[in-house]
């Protein structure tokens, strides 16, 4: 069994408050994330869930742990909060295994002192998104924190209306934050902001030597390669965070805090869906434009760690910035040109606008088409889920087969890496709220149903299964909601 770590702890005590979960009344297991808690090394391969309930409630905790809240400021839709922090979570340890080491934290614990008035506690509702959706990205190859446990606690917490409430047990590679730098730059303490930078790169960025003086630039450019990908990949998935604030903008470029978070149906540039994006400030296609922007605040907070002039140290750090759209454009190629079977140039890049423009003028399912066009490789008629496309879908396909011809592609080996990549269930936004729905009432089937099928996304199925449709007309969910 591994034993907790707790480097973060060990941190000055300015980083974080100690604060224990508060207890619940009835903790109920909705699931648990068994593979990964053998990944974990947590010793709990016997262990019955109602003792698992107990302890991923925060009802009773593992041997080892200091539970701490982080502290962290932010700027939320572009205003700067200088103090945020784990209002509702806290930091249960760390972790080291074969894979690095890993934060457990649990999310709707109970007030801590960064709360705000708040309750501290999580609706059951967002508990089952973020398992369902986190585990979904991880199997599709998206850097991001991972689901361990879900709990009903027996408790009801009122937001728009009383709801049941629930606990979420969170693994990242981390929970350091844009605004976790942002925290301390407020504060003017130079010091802890270099104990916490040369904290994030001993944990995320090893190649980076602690005694470069040159290590606040390097940091910025890792972090921003790595976000660069993390943003290629969230579109290529038809996914949108909703709140991109830069409190919730992981510095180890890991998809963080899911709240509001969803995936298009019909695909639009513009979408959003977040209730509180009321301007459409975090919408799909600006998901890359908000990212630089919460680099640059970034890199405000690393210019005092930088030696020399800071005229010179800021030239230094706006030209580190401006590689991002190029870092960007690089990443978002490889992601869509592959998932059209297509080579990486300018041509697979142009195939891939045409195709975008396609889906976005004719408002076709963003998820089935790809599934869909793979289909028109293994013979010459145009599948019918392109019939409302007229001759603009038929020209299209035309193009894109002889694209392919020119790379010398098999058209069936083509077909068959398209489905190893495109996806044909996603944790679509009316069968997450069906399954809260019936976890609500206490029934969590559904809920296993549909994780079973979300690890296996690639899977072939039958046209008409459910969970591979789109909704119908009714079932549309056009909002989600944070939950906090």
């Amino acid at each position: 069994m591994n034993s907790f770590v707790n480097t973060y702890a060990n941190l000055p005590k300015e980083f974080y408050f100690p604060f224990q979960p508060d207890k619940v009344p009835a903790p109920k297991l909705i699931g648990f994330n068994h593979a990964l808690s053998e990944e974990l090394g947590l010793g709990l391969e016997n262990t019955g869930d109602n003792e698992l309930a107990q302890i991923f409630s925060g009802n009773k905790l593992m041997n080892g742990t200091e539970p701490i809240a982080l502290a962290y400021a932010g700027h939320q839709f572009g205003q700067f909060v200088p103090q945020l922090g784990d209002g509702r979570a806290v930091l249960l340890g760390e972790v080291d295994t074969a894979k690095g080491r890993f934060d457990i934290q649990l999310k709707g614990s109970g007030a801590t002192p960064f709360s705000r008035r708040g309750d501290g506690k999580s609706p059951l509702g967002p508990v089952v998104r973020e398992f369902l959706v986190s585990e979904f990205m991880h199997r599709m190859d998206v850097p991001t924190t991972r689901a361990l446990a879900a709990v009903a606690t027996g408790e009801t917490v009122h937001r728009e209306r009383s709801e049941p409430g629930g606990v979420f047990t969170r693994v990242a590679s981390s929970h350091i934050r844009v605004g976790t730098f942002q925290y301390f730059f407020a504060r003017q303490e130079v010091n802890h902001l270099k104990t916490l930078m040369d904290y994030a790169i001993a944990r995320h960025y090893s190649d980076i030597d602690l005694k470069d003086p040159e290590r606040p630039l390097l940091l910025l450019k890792s972090v921003l390669k790595r976000q660069a990908d993390l943003i290629a990949r969230w579109m290529s998935v038809g996914f949108i965070h909703g709140v991109m604030n830069t409190d919730n903008t992981s510095v180890a470029g890991i998809t963080l805090d899911y709240g509001p978070c969803a995936f298009m149906d019909d695909f639009d540039f513009q979408k959003v869906f977040s209730f509180i994006d009321r301007n459409g400030r975090y919408a799909y296609n600006r998901q890359p434009h908000i990212m630089l922007w919460n680099l640059a605040r970034l890199a405000d907070t690393l210019l005092p760690l930088m030696e020399g002039d800071d005229t010179r140290n800021i030239k230094k750090l706006e030209k580190e910035l401006s590689q991002f759209e190029l870092e960007f454009e690089q990443c978002w190629r490889i992601h869509f040109c592959r998932k059209l079977g297509l080579a990486e140039s300018k041509d697979g890049e142009a195939m891939v606008q045409s195709w975008l423009k396609l889906l976005s003028d004719f408002k076709l399912d963003y998820t089935l088409s790809y599934r869909y066009l793979s289909e028109a490789l293994n013979n010459d008629s145009i599948p019918e889920f392109f019939a409302s496309t007229g001759d603009q879908g038929e020209l299209f396909i035309k193009k894109w087969k002889s694209q392919l011809e020119a790379e010398n592609v098999n058209p069936y080996k083509a077909a068959e890496l398209m489905n190893t990549i495109n996806p044909l269930v996603i944790p679509r936004n009316h069968w997450i709220q069906k399954v809260i729905d019936e976890v609500e009432q206490g029934n969590v089937k559904g809920f296993d149903e549909f994780y079973e099928v979300l690890k296996e996304p690639f899977k072939s199925r039958s046209k008409d299964h459910p969970m591979t449709l789109p909704p119908a007309v009714g079932e549309q969910v056009e909002t989600t909601f944070c939950g906090t």
